[in-house]
């Protein structure tokens, strides 16, 4: 193997390292659709607190977690009987359905924190 080789080689191996690092710390956040909307869950709940869709149009939200001082380590939609964990720092993707006009609900697993998604 030539020096050029071994160059290139230990490049892309501490690039490779660096990218495992960062997954572990939970750093790197998958990529979210086209018009999602971020929701972040810290300490206060989760911001914003309510967002809006156009009916008929494609709607995701894409939940993280920013810390462990939270009761909200899972989100709940009760109209659409939908839960899911939201582990700390991953990107947790869910699709809302826009079929009609209504306000849903979403909040942590204990219903302390609330939010709404609205669409009109």
């Amino acid at each position: 193997m030539t020096f050029g080789h071994k160059l290139a080689l230990s490049i892309v191996l501490v690039g490779l390292a660096a990218g495992c690092k960062d997954k572990a710390a939970g750093e790197v956040a998958a990529a979210a659709p086209p018009g999602a909307v971020k929701v972040t869950a810290d300490e206060n709940g989760f911001k914003p607190s309510s967002v809006s869709f156009k009916k008929g149009e494609a709607a995701s939200l894409v939940f993280t977690r920013t810390t462990d001082e939270t009761c909200a380590t899972e989100v709940v939609f009760p109209e659409l009987d939908v839960k899911k964990d939201l582990p700390k720092g991953i990107a947790v993707t869910i699709d809302v359905p826009t079929d009609k006009e209504r306000k849903l609900t979403f909040q942590c697993g204990m219903g302390m924190y609330k939010s709404s998604v609205v669409i009109n």
